[in-house]
């Protein structure tokens, strides 16, 4: 088969895991700068082009979507798709995976354990949005984000107020949270393959950030995951129509609840720490199924 890899970190690790497989399997593969892509719209001829070429010779496409570029990416991969290109994610998932209070919307309706949640507009009584969520402190989180940014732990009522009135003179959706303080700087991604979890990592924080993120000087560790805890990353990544994801969970006293479920996550701090070839199960699913009708999406949102 031809395989793409859609990317602009040709050189990261994820990226050089991905082909070292790919080749392994005797498959072609090829990186492609989606950011470089444009695509021509026209009757019965949906074409993506690259450095003055038309992508027609591909038989797979892997995207590696950058959160900043989320729209021109999703629709380089919609181009694909229209060519009948198979894809490890398809462009609807990887849109509503990046929207934070649809992928909660999603998970909510299909019964995965979530953080309480508000989102609100200038005019919400503030006083009643943080009452909703348990009162301070409270995580105020920017609608469309990665790797930690645009999130803050506001410590007390006045804080998140002044926050909030901030990002509404601004103009910028977010998202109102309540604290998990038993999982303060602490939380578990899970990486899931064609509905199965194939690794697993806890990410903790060393310097008292409440952010457990690796981008954000986190430490990865390899962890065993409850039954209830591989469920629940099963069911969310499912509630997505995600073939390919990293699901973020904290442990809570009341069980485990998702924070996100990353459509480009990493490959590096879950394969380094657990020693799992994550990116071997990736390429099997792709042989498994890339000459499979696409199935349709039935997340229905």
């Amino acid at each position: 088969m031809k395989i793409a890899i859609l990317t602009q970190g040709p050189g990261n690790y994820s990226t050089k895991r991905l082909k070292e497989e790919i080749l392994a399997r005797g498959h072609e593969v090829r990186i492609i700068n989606y950011a470089q892509c444009y695509v021509m719209v026209e009757q019965n001829r949906p074409v993506v082009s690259y450095h003055g070429e038309d992508v027609l010779d591909v038989d797979v496409i892997i995207p590696r979507i950058a959160a900043s570029l989320t729209r021109y990416g999703a629709a380089v991969v919609r181009q694909f798709e229209m060519q009948n290109v198979f894809t490890t994610t398809t462009s609807i998932a990887l849109t509503r995976s990046r929207d934070k209070l649809r992928s909660l919307q999603l998970m909510s309706k299909a019964g995965v354990g979530i953080p309480k949640t508000v989102f609100a507009r200038e005019n919400a009584d503030l006083d009643d949005v943080l009452e909703q969520v348990g009162g301070a402190p409270v995580i105020i989180k920017v609608a469309r984000g990665t790797h930690g940014n645009g999130v803050v732990l506001a410590e007390t009522r006045k804080a998140a107020k002044a926050v909030m009135q901030a990002f509404y003179v601004e103009g910028v959706s977010f998202l109102v949270q309540e604290f998990i303080e038993e999982s303060a700087g602490t939380d578990i991604r899970a990486l899931v393959v064609n509905g199965k979890v194939v690794a697993s990592i806890k990410r903790q924080n060393l310097d008292d950030d409440f952010r457990a993120n690796t981008h954000q000087g986190g430490e990865g560790t390899k962890v065993k995951l409850t039954d209830e805890e591989r469920k629940t990353a099963q069911k969310a990544a499912k509630a997505m129509g995600l073939k390919f994801c990293g699901v973020d969970m904290m442990r809570s006293n009341r069980g485990p609840l998702v924070l996100e479920v990353n459509s480009s996550a990493s490959l590096k701090t879950p394969e380094l720490v657990t020693g799992k070839n994550v990116a071997a199960t990736i390429v099997d699913y792709i042989e498994q199924n890339a000459k499979r009708k696409p199935k349709k999406d039935r997340v229905g949102a």
